[in-house]
């Protein structure tokens, strides 16, 4: 079973009977499960049940709340059964670090995004990693009687689009000078080290370039390339991309994966043309990566320098 069936599951089981205890209170929290854990991903697998899988779910409270009352809460929490469906739930930390039970949400927006409220300015989005501000809007909320978490995450879930382009445009030219242009040169020098180097920086920025494309935040590195296969737009490019990084660099390994490389980014400059991203018409990603940022249309961000968003 999937960890967010089992937390939701749990909670229509015993969750929705403890809140009968807390008149009022319901109508000013979120319970559901969000964060970092494979789970709210929906990548979690038989080897995930080893650590921090359990019947469990999240409640989400204001600041407001009056500090017996959460007490309260978390007694009643700490309370529900310690096993559900072949599943032991685990104790509770007195010192933190529990990814389940009662959470201040201007603590959890705090960790990551930095921001008590969850509103983030364009230039909060260069600083923030993909995988933080995805924290909060992947999983699933199972209740939102304020209906402001459901706000915060629906908010988040678009990147705006002048912080896309410049994401973009840098991720594109990290393309260019390491896969179009560094990789065979290290290779001239006979630094093979430094050559598998530049793939990794190739397949790292082209990772990133493709869930820009799909509009999509990139998850920690660890699931980037599971999440990438289930893309719409250029998933196909997930298979030669773990070719390149797992291949030696030999002569005849390194003209295939050269012309790899050449590929991956003929297929991106395809989909930036069929947009009407790049007026650049060449194969150089170079070129392209600076006919993207002079898409962006707040002056502030397109002068910023090319490579400021990566």
């Amino acid at each position: 079973m999937k960890g967010l069936e089992l937390a939701e599951k749990y909670y229509k089981e015993y969750g929705e009977e403890m809140f009968k205890d807390f008149p009022g209170l319901k109508e000013k929290i979120a319970i559901g499960l969000i964060g970092d854990g494979s789970e709210c991903m929906g990548f979690d697998d038989e080897i995930s049940t080893d650590h921090d899988f359990e019947p469990g779910f999240m409640i989400f409270v204001p600041d407001s709340i009056d500090s017996r009352e959460e007490f309260r809460l978390e007694r009643a929490y700490a309370k529900l059964p310690d096993e559900f469906m072949g599943y032991k739930r685990q104790k509770l930390s007195p010192v933190g670090g529990n990814r389940k039970g009662v959470i201040k949400l201007s603590e959890f927006l705090t960790k990551n995004l930095g921001v008590p409220d969850g509103r983030l300015t364009d230039f909060d989005f260069f600083r923030i990693p993909d995988y933080n501000i995805l924290n909060v809007i992947n999983g699933k909320i199972f209740y939102d009687g304020s209906k402001e978490l459901t706000r915060i995450r629906e908010n988040l879930s678009v990147m705006p689009e002048d912080v896309l382009l410049k994401k973009l445009a840098g991720n594109l030219l990290l393309m260019a000078q390491s896969g179009q242009y560094n990789y065979l040169r290290t290779l001239s020098h006979n630094e093979t080290g430094a050559a598998q180097l530049a793939v990794y920086e190739f397949v790292k920025s082209t990772m990133s370039a493709v869930f820009l494309l799909n509009g999509k935040y990139k998850p920690f590195y660890k699931w980037a390339f599971k999440a990438m296969r289930e893309l719409e737009v250029l998933s196909e490019i997930a298979d030669p991309l773990e070719f390149l990084m797992t291949t030696e660099n030999a002569k005849s390994d390194s003209e295939t994966k050269y012309a790899i490389i050449e590929d991956i980014a003929g297929m991106v400059i395809e989909e930036l043309m069929n947009r009407g991203w790049t007026k650049a018409i060449c194969g150089d990603l170079e070129k392209h990566a600076y006919s993207v940022n002079d898409k962006i249309g707040d002056a502030n961000i397109r002068n910023l320098n090319i490579l400021y968003a990566v």
